[in-house]
């Protein structure tokens, strides 16, 4: 059996439990005696606060506390939210304003919290939220990325929030200065809300001086240093859990005011508190995703190979620096910049604006498929200009196999790939070559097709080290405790299965458990598509560890040396002795013997390198020009994942992916108004993706192992949505280019797709 496990297709163990109605999600959850939270929120985009009346709320029936910043601050709070602050492109900061946990004097968004009420139910304290009287004055609002206008903070007189760049710029200008030919593209990625089916809540207990926070978050050791600072608590007086979680899509992974206010409450008031949002309420301070505007150019020689990238993005960072700003930022771009293309010059810049919305976090799970849109849709565009073969124009600029492990003008470190193979088996699946048969059979109905290709890659990020402890018990099962979070991916089967697969411990005898800060120490959570590798690899340094620690005790029991015991994956032998235990068996051995040392062993483990995930996605649409109306019509992903612990779960995982990655190219966007409010505030209003909307997404596994983790891993769980946007861009681009349509923006609504052509129309009369 190989280190990397037997990949087999095991259907999920924890579907029984969600499908029949038995997950345990915050909602689910009400402590015994629990009080219930709701929050006052800013109704106006940008005002101060003259006077807050909370007279009326704090007498209403059921009301036990109204809490705002000041008091906050009087408990001895730290009441600013960790924003990480930027470095600019000569040397200086960027800017730095607070956000406090509840508006202070001001408020800057609408939906932005200004009040916690905690009642005996939550209709109480809904009503006792309608009671606050809140009177502001309105102040100028920007909505709008340029530089200038009226101010959100003092600390950025420019609305800028940073002005960060990499790379090297004179030698990129003076690759376009040399260039043969260049092209150019101005490409808008739509703001999108995350809308996980589960939204944020949360609850706090306070009891013999520790307190207890359970949220839906990707990982509680992140969420705990955070509360340990932020209310002046030693670690040991703080335990952060979490259970099942309805989604987290990057989203969830960052701290949020209310979280901190809840469990103030609870330690004041000697009861639990729960709180937890209505979709609306999500919408509108959940950190939203995307709403970037770049200007990418490509350099390219006489036989149009690339020899310069160079791209200049706008990002809309919203009302307040992002947690993770810096971090996201850096990965968004220096991770993936190059793509799978030999460039060795390069630069970049990215200008962040405030504005008064809501934060972003530049990012939405299953990806950070920002930077990857923008340069395969300037690729796209480069072909087309150029007069080549698209997928030609990608083969002619791969990295080659033999150029492994290769280094990016970025810093990166590729340690394998075969872009090449992965686009020929994409063409084969596909069938491309009948896509014209496919087109002219449309046109003669009147409609369009067109075909879009993306070829991604993306680094697997965050934390590379990670931690896992493996217990026997007593009935014969083990526990494997591990450092990640599950938000929906499957987590349960796929640790069970590799652990089952390196152990011989039968999968239906191990539980996994997560998100409990005081039964394992440390934990990086979940993020960046790091988990699987992450926390196999600390599974695997376990698993060497249990049987270094059974080996000695075995070999004894042989009446052998140790160095003749060995372990096969199943069971442990040694020539001369017909004793052939396996882990649970030596584990009832040890217990009978008293050992209990032997019963619980732990190990963390860091990887090596980081691993690239990359593949290609051809995606068909068709276009009805009478009505605009847009549908996918055929949808292939080949990957290279590396290797698989469960193939069924990578493909769940892509599909999903897909689906997020369709449903922003079509459909979702998020609208504000001039005067900052909302627009999109409920699904009437906001478009997610429906089954109608979605055809048969055909994936195919083509591994490339890694060698950057000894089982030859890569992640998978972004790669959907990362190659999905482009592929489906282009396709519609590629359908309305013989239209004469040059600029086609997502989402790509009825709507907007019509009146392109119709602008187009009267253009060319």
């Amino acid at each position: 059996m190989e280190k990397f496990g037997k990949s087999q297709p095991v259907k999920r163990v924890e579907d029984t439990r969600f499908l029949t109605g038995h997950g345990q999600y915050v909602d689910d959850i009400t402590p015994v005696g629990a009080l219930f939270a709701a929050y006052f929120r800013s109704s106006v985009a940008h005002a101060d606060i003259t006077s807050l009346d909370l007279d009326a709320a704090k007498s209403a029936d059921g009301v036990h506390l109204v809490v705002t910043l000041e008091d906050l601050e009087a408990a001895g709070l730290k009441v600013a939210m960790d924003g990480t602050q930027m470095q600019n492109r000569d040397g200086t900061k960027g800017a730095g304003p607070e956000r406090p946990m509840l508006a202070r004097n001001r408020v800057r968004f609408v939906g932005e919290p200004v009040a916690m009420v905690v009642a005996e139910t939550p209709e109480q304290a809904r009503d006792a939220i309608e009671m606050i009287l809140m009177e502001t004055e309105d102040l100028p609002v920007k909505t709008n990325l340029a530089v200038g206008g009226p101010v959100l903070h003092p600390e950025a007189p420019d609305n800028m929030a940073f002005d960060w760049g990499l790379g090297d710029e004179a030698a990129t200008e003076e690759a376009f200065q040399d260039a043969a030919q260049t092209v150019s593209l101005s490409i808008h990625d739509n703001r999108v809300i995350v809308n996980s089916i589960e939204p944020r809540g949360c609850y706090a207990e306070w009891a013999n001086d520790r307190l207890h926070l359970s949220y839906g978050g990707q990982g509680v050791w992140g969420m705990k240093a955070q509360i340990v600072d932020k209310l002046g608590l030693e670690p040991e007086q703080v335990r952060v859990t979490t259970t099942d979680v309805g989604g987290g899509f990057g989203m969830k992974a960052m701290p949020y005011p209310e979280y901190f206010s809840v469990a103030h409450a609870a330690r004041v008031l000697g009861r639990p508190v729960r709180w937890m949002s209505d979709r609306t309420e999500a919408m509108l301070s959940d950190n939203h995703g995307r709403d970037l505007t770049s200007f990418a150019e490509l350099a390219f020689d006489a036989d149009h190979r690339i020899t310069a990238y160079r791209v200049k993005t706008l990002c809309n960072m919203g009302a307040y620096n992002s947690h993770f700003a810096q971090a996201i930022q850096t990965q968004l771009f220096s991770r993936v910049l190059m793509g799978v293309y030999d460039v060795q010059t390069t630069w970049l810049q990215v200008e962040g604006y405030y504005t008064n919305t809501t934060q972003v976090d530049a990012y939405r799970g299953a990806g950070r498929p920002e930077a990857i849109y923008v340069l395969e849709r300037v690729i796209d565009r480069a072909a087309r200009e150029l007069g080549i073969d698209p997928w030609e124009l990608r083969r002619r600029n791969f990295i080659k196999p033999e150029s492994f492990p290769y280094l990016t003008a970025t810093g990166e470190t590729y340690d394998v790939g075969d872009f090449d193979m992965i686009l020929n088996c994409g063409a084969e699946e596909s069938d491309a070559q009948g896509f014209e048969a496919r087109r002219a059979s449309d046109a003669k109905r009147g409609l369009l097709r067109g075909q879009g290709l993306c070829y991604y890659i993306e680094s697997i990020l965050g934390d590379a080290s990670e931690g896992a402890k493996v217990e026997f018990h007593e009935d014969g099962s083990a526990s494997l405790y591990v450092g990640t979070q599950s938000n929906g991916q499957g987590h349960e089967t796929v640790y069970a299965q590799f652990l089952a697969d390196q152990s011989g411990i039968p999968a239906d005898r191990i539980t996994v458990v997560q998100g409990d800060s005081d039964r394992i120490a440390q934990g990086g959570g979940t993020g960046g598509s790091r988990s699987v590798t992450t926390q196999s690899n600390a599974t695997l340094a376990t698993v060497d560890v249990i049987i270094a620690a059974f080996t000695p005790y075995l070999a004894d029991k042989m009446g052998v040396e140790e160095s003749d015991v060995s372990f096969d994956d199943e069971t442990f032998r040694a020539p001369g002795s017909n004793l052939t235990p396996t882990l649970l068996e030596a584990a009832e051995m040890a217990r009978a013997d008293g050992r209990q040392d032997l019963l619980r062993h732990e190990a963390r483990a860091t990887l090596p390198g980081r691993s690239f995930p990359n593949g290609a996605h051809v995606a068909e649409i068709v276009i009805d020009p009478e009505t605009g109306i847009v549908t996918v019509d055929r949808y292939t992903v080949v990957d290279d994942f590396g290797n698989l612990i469960n193939p069924m779960l990578a493909e769940g995982q892509v599909h999903g992916g897909v689906v997020q990655g369709i449903g922003q190219a079509l459909s979702e966007h998020v609208v504000y108004d001039e005067e900052g409010q909302l627009l999109t505030a409920t699904f009437m209003d906001y478009a997610l993706p429906r089954a109608a909307d979605v055809p048969m997404i055909e994936f195919t596994s083509q591994p490339v192992p890694s060698t950057a983790n000894p089982m030859g891993m890569k992640g998978c769980g972004e790669a959907g949505t990362v190659g999905a946007l482009a592929a489906i861009a282009n396709a519609v681009q590629d359908a309305l280019w013989e239209q004469g349509v040059r600029q086609a923006d997502m989402p790509f609504t009825p709507l907007k797709v019509w009146e392109l052509m119709q602008d187009d129309l009267i253009a060319a009369e």
